[in-house]
């Protein structure tokens, strides 16, 4: 499968986007990373309340299909982490690199 890129941006709670990163680095990031993904950037925008990211995947399976995959893991469940507690929207984009 060629390497899929999202573009995805978080507006997060009042109040909790500093938790929130904690929370990302701490417990999303090695989590993806297990699951073959890339993390190829993260960024705050502390004026808009805005966590933004860039993650990766190329695999065997399509993006969509590994992401389903770390979802539905026991892994992702034992983190006790619902992005709903933090996030107030999400926007998602797949980017592609300009060369």
């Amino acid at each position: 499968m060629p390497k899929t890129t999202q573009l995805r941006i978080y507006h997060v709670r009042d109040g909790l986007l500093d938790e929130w990163v904690e929370k990302w680095r701490t417990l999303v990031v090695p989590l993806r990373l297990k699951f073959g993904f890339e993390i190829e950037g993260a960024w705050l925008d502390r004026e808009r309340n805005q966590f933004v990211w860039l993650i990766s995947y190329e695999g065997t399976e399509s993006f969509a299909d590994r992401n389903s995959r770390y979802w539905a893991s026991a892994e992702r469940a034992a983190m006790r982490l619902d992005p709903k507690d933090y996030l107030v929207s999400t926007e998602t984009r797949e980017v592609e690199t300009v060369r």
